[in-house]
């Protein structure tokens, strides 16, 4: 493949680095000591949906023209882990690709990030990009900790994804008597105010959730132990309470029976929906429930149509994360100089994050720039008005990864299929527990139980 040769001055800093892994000649007759680096022409880069690619068009897209390389999406759905199965034969390819066809970026998830963090088929984002602690002073210590491993940082992102509970104004009003976030919290500050609320809403007509998968990442985010110790899978008492709760509340009629995704769970967000609220972390406010709360998807996003304006979020009964997307670098990249430029601009560059979050409600991975929005009088209409950069902001403070495994992706799906048929009423806990065994077993045979 041609190469193509350019200057970078923004890469000074960086010159050891790409001197050890760039094949960087310095030219060191001119007065700026600008570098001259082979940089590959395409670069390819690998998600499951198209949220990267918006990121990237909006706030980053100048960068390839800076470096003079096309960038190509490869988006594969992660429907029955195809973007998974699709991204591993790229990268097993890697070695004999040609540089057109090689992977240079690829996102993943926290439930999985272990499996390519621990691998070599990613790169150290400070050794090999060039990324320096300084860079990345400002990002949340938690979205470093799921990608690191042995000293190690094999990823960065620009999302922290905080959870919060979004309940409908109109309906704690009706039914608590307010709607103002302080009060709310106080009768939802624990999971026994949260079961005593669900029987209110009940009594009213109204469902406290939707269905069965709607508070289990506020249970597995904080569990006690990793799923699996010393290769045995383990039930930890946290995902125990999840399934009593959800098993209660579906006998008692307090969620409507249905699973996450599903046509009646986006139903019941909006304006027909007969819900009064649902765990949702940063980007499922602005990317979720707020088109699921239109009348209309193709009129303008304000109120006035369907219930938008009529949503609000309290911390509710414990705090979590839920989802978010990392960037790694592959080996054997030809674009280390873009990747770092791309890289910095969207993890590490303050007012690019703060921007992003003014313009998304999203919530990013910079401290400083969240804490400025939060202290800010800064508004959602979505929510009434609301500065839930506040919420998110004192709730980042308290995720903790400590009990993250390679495992969490198979359990968490598996566990939350296998019990769907028991809230159900259709098959007995210990025959959940048995199919949930089962196909962990098709996933992974050299875990016991």
């Amino acid at each position: 493949m041609k190469k193509k040769t350019i200057k970078l001055t923004s890469l000074m800093t960086l010159c050891s680095v790409l001197l050890a892994g760039c094949g960087m000649t310095t030219n060191t007759d001119t007065e700026n000591s600008t570098a001259a680096i082979n940089e590959g022409g395409v670069v390819n880069i690998y998600c499951w949906n198209d949220e990267f690619k918006g990121i990237y068009e909006k706030y980053a897209a100048d960068i390839a023209k800076q470096h003079g390389v096309d960038v190509n999406f490869v988006i594969i759905t992660s429907d029955n882990n195809a973007y998974q199965t699709n991204l591993d034969e790229a990268l097993a390819d890697q070695d004999e690709a040609i540089d057109d066809d090689k992977v240079d970026l690829f996102m993943i998830e926290a439930d999985y990030a272990g499996k390519y963090v621990k691998s070599d088929v990613s790169l150290d984002v400070k050794k090999d990009i060039g990324l320096t602690d300084d860079d990345m002073s400002a990002q949340y210590q938690y979205t470093k900790d799921i990608v690191s491993d042995d000293g190690k940082l094999k990823g960065t992102t620009w999302q922290a994804t905080p959870g919060l509970f979004a309940y409908r104004r109109s309906i704690a009003k009706q039914v608590l008597g307010t709607d103002d976030p302080d009060e709310v919290q106080k009768k939802l500050g624990t999971w026994s105010d949260f079961d005593n609320v669900a029987a209110q809403m009940h009594d009213a007509g109204y469902y406290m959730l939707s269905g069965y998968d709607d508070s289990y990442r506020t249970f597995s985010n904080n569990v006690s132990g990793k799923w699996v110790q010393d290769g045995k899978i383990v039930i930890d008492p946290s995902i125990q309470k999840w399934i009593d709760q959800t098993k209660d509340y579906s006998e008692k009629g307090y969620n409507n029976r249905t699973t996450l995704w599903s046509p009646q769970w986006s139903v019941d967000q909006g304006p027909d929906g007969n819900v009064f609220g649902f765990f949702y972390s940063t980007w499922g406010i602005n990317f979720t429930l707020m088109g699921n709360s239109l009348a209309d998807s193709n009129a303008p996003a304000e109120a006035g149509n369907g219930i938008y304006g009529d949503y609000a979020v309290c911390e509710g009964p414990q705090a979590y994360y839920w989802g978010g997307t990392w960037i790694c670098a592959a080996k054997g990249t030809d674009n280390v100089p873009f990747i770092h430029d791309l890289m910095y601009r969207l993890t590490c560059e303050a007012d690019t994050m703060k921007q992003i979050t003014l313009d998304t409600q999203d919530y990013t991975n910079n401290q400083t720039a969240m804490e400025e929005i939060a202290g800010s009088d800064y508004s959602s209409d979505f929510l009434g008005g609301q500065n839930h950069i506040a919420l998110f902001a004192e709730a980042a403070k308290k995720i903790d990864m400590s009990n993250i495994c390679d495992y969490d992706k198979d359990c968490n799906e598996q566990i939350q299929k296998a019990f769907h048929p028991y809230f159900e009423g259709d098959i007995s806990y210990d025959e959940a527990m048995e199919d949930f065994y089962n196909r962990m077993k098709k996933l992974d045979p050299e875990l016991t139980h």
